[in-house]
């Protein structure tokens, strides 16, 4: 009996743009997106959104209501008679906030939908319309966790991590999972070499996210895997492309008498490409870039080939999704600030590849390409899901039950599983001598450096933190004496069973308690859960009080990134990232001390929270 399929659209889109001018691009962005659908027919509809509520949250939560109830009152979305939106709002628990939005919408021709319960383990019907919001901690069905403070040395604050839902949808189940990863910075450091500081960071960090989903104690499901990776392409190969020939000079601030800017002349003196740490601008900049498809800038978009062997991807056809100009009138147009890159993806497990009907037309592309959709234009694939597949799984044993060669899937993901344990909580606690050998990671490059974070910004939209590890970062211990490779699998094998032993997770899980109900005569509402605030008195830098509310940056790079300072604190101290053209970008300041914020390790209350109506959510 030959199986049928159901349309599924799955959307990725950062919006945080969107939220600077609210009254036009909310609008907007909601009508080509339910122009899309309407064109697509899809039965089940996944949109992920990162920066929901852009860089000020505390100033636009009633614009991040007009969205969701712009979306959930749509004409187009009328059959889509049960929902569940996921937003993480609470901006107040710099531990936790993410700006994360899952937003899933299935119709009512669908019968068999389920979600898990990570708390109780096992999955439950969907049923009617819900909304989560404020501080979602407690919200069983979902999964949330940012990349740890002390995952990586020298780390810094931020909004990045990742949200994951599991889905039963008619007999077939599936992870849906949204991740936003860090941002380059400074074009002069991406332009230094390949890979650069940030896409070993980013690499890092999707490593960390893949073997928890590996090694977790839930039955590993094919995932889709889709938000905004940050994958930038390879700058200083796309340099050197646009430059053969050229002369390269170095132009001065008249201001502080500091070489601020590259500039590449040709023979006649006259610009053909300008390069300054948050400007990338070439002299056919939309012809180069846009007009045609660029196929030649996609040879250096790198990135996603360290994940070969685990991820996979539907040709990418379509122009760069970032950074696209922000005004409604330059909709087509590339911003000249950044080097145009793929940073929208779509990705899948090689087991959710075997999901996919391969009879069907699979439609992969960027939505928006005539109209404003912010600095990023959201990435769509349309596909056809097998039903009844049940839960398709890469193997079925333990990763130490495999090593050294058994399973390449296994193999793989205990290197990682080492590399991770060496780096973070159980270098801390145990300190034993399995961590004096350091094991490469196959995904990795060299681990990160002290060196490679002397640059700055490091992850710059948040603030800076203390390494929780020794001074020596070479390696775990600083020794790197080889090991029998008899020796190296049986210090394997012990350390993940002892791991697997204490807890299969390094990233800190969403507390899973009893959730509250609000409601009223009338109907449900939509109420908030905050977090006390941080007793550290922090300001807007664009703000004249001393009580505005901390904000955590975003990573607009078309923006200003340091948006908020703390009382008593300066710039951070900053290294020359110019040193190879013999110039400085920026003078250091080491004198002023990093703030450090404060943990709320207990939210005042958690609180589920719930919409259910019969023809869409009301929200308050």
């Amino acid at each position: 009996m030959t199986s049928t399929t159901i349309p599924v659209l799955l959307v990725t889109a950062n919006v945080g743009s969107i939220f600077e001018d609210p009254t036009e691009m909310l609008k907007i962005w909601t009508e080509e997106f339910l122009s899309t659908v309407s064109k697509l027919d899809p039965k089940f509809i996944a949109l992920h959104c990162q920066e929901v509520g852009g860089k000020n949250y505390e100033l636009s939560m009633k614009h991040v209501e007009h969205f969701v109830k712009l979306l959930m009152s749509s004409n187009e979305l009328r059959l889509f008679d049960r929902i569940r939106v996921f937003l993480d709002e609470d901006y107040s628990s710099a531990e936790n906030f993410t700006a994360l939005g899952n937003l899933y919408f299935v119709h009512n021709s669908l019968e068999n939908i389920l979600v898990w319960d990570f708390k109780d383990l096992k999955f439950v019907p969907v049923e009617g319309k819900e909304i989560y919001s404020g501080n979602i901690e407690a919200v069983v069905t979902k999964e949330k966790a940012k990349f740890p403070q002390d995952f990586f040395p020298e780390c810094k604050w931020s909004r990045k991590g990742f949200m994951r839902t599991r889905w039963s949808v008619n007999g077939s189940v599936i992870d849906l999972v949204n991740i936003h990863l860090f941002h380059d910075a400074s074009n002069f450091v991406a332009m230094e070499s390949y890979p650069s500081v940030y896409c070993k960071n980013r690499r890092r960090a999707l490593e960390h996210t893949l073997q928890r989903f590996h090694n977790d104690p839930y039955e590993n499901a094919p995932y889709f895997l889709f938000g905004d990776f940050n994958f930038r392409t390879d700058t200083d190969g796309v340099i050197k492309k646009l430059t053969d020939g050229l002369k390269a000079t170095r132009v001065q601030n008249n201001k502080n008498n500091e070489y601020t800017k590259l500039q590449y002349v040709n023979d006649e003196s006259k610009p053909v490409l300008t390069v300054g740490k948050k400007e990338f601008n070439h002299l056919d900049h939309q012809t180069v870039f846009l007009n045609p498809t660029p196929e030649w800038l996609k040879s250096f978009d790198k990135e996603l080939e360290a994940f070969e062997g685990t991820l996979t991807e539907y040709p990418v056809t379509f122009p760069p999704s970032y950074p696209f100009e922000e005004k409604i009138s330059e909709a087509c147009c590339y911003m000249q600030t950044r080097c145009p890159a793929w940073c929208d993806r779509v990705l899948l497990s090689r087991c959710a590849e075997r999901l996919i009907c391969a009879d069907s037309k699979v439609e992969y592309g960027l939505m928006g390409t005539n109209a404003c959709m912010g600095d990023h234009k959201p990435v769509y694939l349309k596909a056809d899901l097998k039903e009844n597949a049940g839960i398709i799984v890469c193997c079925g044993h333990a990763p130490f039950a495999c090593l050294p060669d058994k399973c390449r899937c296994c193999q793989i993901f205990a290197s990682i599983k080492i590399n991770i344990v060496d780096m973070s909580e159980y270098i801390t606690n145990s300190r034993n001598s399995y961590t004096k050998s350091p094991v490469d990671s196959k995904l990795l490059h060299e681990p990160i450096t002290r060196d490679m974070l002397s640059h700055e910004p490091y992850t710059p939209e948040s603030v800076d933190s203390h390494s929780p590890l020794h001074e020596d970062d070479s390696g775990i211990d600083g020794h790197g004496s080889s090991v029998s490779p008899v020796l190296l699998k049986n210090r394997l094998e012990s350390i993940i069973r002892e791991e697997f032993q204490k807890s299969p997770r390094l990233m800190k899980r969403s507390a899973s308690e009893n959730v509250q109900l609000t409601q009223r005569r009338e109907h449900f509402v939509r109420t908030r859960a905050m977090s006390e605030l941080p007793k550290i008195k922090v300001r807007l830098i664009s703000a004249t009080s001393k009580h505005s509310l901390h904000r955590l940056q975003s990573h607009h790079s078309s923006s200003d990134e340091d948006w908020f300072e703390f009382e008593n604190e300066s710039l951070n101290s900053v290294e020359d990232c110019f040193e190879r053209f013999s110039s400085s970008e920026e003078k250091a300041n080491n004198d002023k001390e990093t703030p450090v914020l404060k943990k709320n390790k207990k939210p005042r209350k958690h609180c589920r929270l719930k919409i259910k109506t019969q023809n869409c959510c009301a929200v308050v």
